[in-house]
């Protein structure tokens, strides 16, 4: 399979996500996503006017070595079914995720790396996406629930690849050594990370990359107000001056201090290694970000547990698990190609060829076999299975223009100085008007 990386200038960046129940979800088996991104303007690099009939091109944002090693492992098995080549052009993750919409705008690869729900229908709603409804017709083992996933005005655009829950992950061995306890209540979460501040294992956190901070936001308003406050404060429905979000950062400046310093300045990848190098002693990641950090020997030593309960009327209930996958560009010079590459990626094959290699995700086929899942994928897919609602996470399940120029700045202005929080969110609730307004 040839690789290659491309490149390309910077432009706002988009998210996209949408609500989904349990039940509507995962008929039995629970889903899967990964945390996928995309590159810029990562254009179709050597592809002629026409295109390559012969070749498919991918832009992939997969830049870490684990999922990149197991994508092009799918991208091989494809390629001896199929006698066809792929070209893979993968861009640094964040950078990747940063210019999507000038990349999709520009000269983009056949096939690209994105996210189901709003995010998807936010480009299919700008006419950025090949409809793919043929490819869908012969797909098997994928619940109602993603399908409505991957579709927008009734047509299909997006092929759902895998899944993974965010939760608080940490060290089996750490915590057996120290006699540490998974964390059920808020005040029994407070009590660990004061113990491991105190062991000289501070909590693991980092905001550099702009978006891991929002599931520790997440995570404290659904446990605090609950899922159905949170959509509708994602959707611009709820002011973020009223006093359920005001005691979100309120609850969150308690745990502070028991954070490692320097969260702005750490990427997610260094969070991983921390926990990994046993510098930490937990962190509020997705499977993956820690996943990956662990060299394969010590992966069975990952553990985790869901986030506390705050508010016993909801309880445990909601769980982050976003759901990745492939598109086709609109402006895809093989679009026959991108789509025989999709009706396989489509299949329960695809997916266990790269969940053999990438053990931090979890399948989103109901054939997939699971047999092989490690124990932290079975409890994966059981933390999945067994929430009663899922949300894919703040910048998913709001408006991208939202996310990226507000709820990133502002997550870090709290996070640098955690006092002011009646002019963090009068700050935030004026942006938000502007923009939700100016939308409607």
């Amino acid at each position: 399979m040839a690789q290659s990386s491309c490149g390309g200038p910077a432009s706002p960046p988009v998210r996209i996500g949408h609500p989904m129940s349990r039940r509507e979800l995962l008929r039995g088996t629970a889903l899967g996503a990964g945390a996928v991104t995309l590159p810029a303007l990562l254009t179709a690099c050597g592809d002629g006017p026409g295109g390559d009939k012969g070749e498919v091109t991918v832009g992939s944002n997969a830049s870490d070595a684990v999922p990149k090693k197991a994508f092009a492992a799918a991208f091989d098995a494809y390629e001896k079914q199929s006698g066809k080549r792929v070209k893979v052009n993968t861009t640094e993750h964040n950078e990747f995720q940063q210019n999507i919409t000038r990349y999709l705008q520009g000269s983009p690869d056949n096939v690209f790396m994105w996210f189901a729900g709003y995010r998807m229908r936010y480009f299919a709603e700008k006419g950025l996406l090949t409809e793919i409804s043929d490819v869908w017709r012969d797909f098997k083992g994928f619940s109602k629930a993603l399908k409505d996933q991957s579709t927008h005005d009734g047509k299909q655009y997006f092929v759902p690849y895998y899944y993974y829950p965010w939760a608080v992950f940490h060290r089996k061995s750490l915590f057996e050594k120290r006699g540490y306890e998974p964390a059920r209540t808020w005040d029994q979460f407070i009590a660990l990370a004061r113990r491991m501040k105190k062991d000289g294992t501070p909590v693991a956190f980092c905001d550099k990359d702009g978006w891991p901070a929002m599931g520790t936001f997440d995570y404290i308003d659904l446990r605090l107000n609950g899922y159905d406050f949170h959509q509708s404060l994602m959707a611009g429905e709820e002011a973020w001056t009223d006093r359920k979000v005001k005691k979100v950062f309120d609850l969150w400046r308690e745990l502070m201090p028991y954070y490692q310093k320097g969260a702005l300045g750490r990427t997610w990848e260094e969070a991983g290694q921390g926990l990994q190098r046993r510098r930490t002693g937990m962190a509020v990641l997705g499977m993956p970000h820690p996943g990956s950090q662990f060299p394969e020997n010590e992966r069975d030593d990952i553990d985790f547990f869901a986030f506390p309960e705050i508010a016993p009327e909801f309880g445990q209930d909601a769980v982050e698990a976003p759901v990745d996958g492939f598109l086709v560009a609109k402006k895809s010079r093989n679009v026959e190609g991108a789509k025989d590459l999709l009706a396989w990626l489509g299949t329960a094959r695809a997916e266990d060829v790269y969940l053999k290699g990438d053990p931090n995700n979890v399948a989103v086929n109901e054939g997939a076999d699971t047999t092989a899942y490690s124990p932290l994928q079975k409890k994966s897919a059981a933390l999945v299975s067994g929430a009663e609602q899922i949300s894919q996470f703040l910048d998913r399940d709001t408006r991208p223009d939202f996310a990226q120029t507000v709820m990133i700045k502002a997550l870090q202005d709290f996070i640098d100085d955690p006092n002011d929080v009646d002019g963090l969110v009068n700050r935030i609730e004026r942006q938000k008007k502007n923009i939700f307004e100016s939308a409607s």
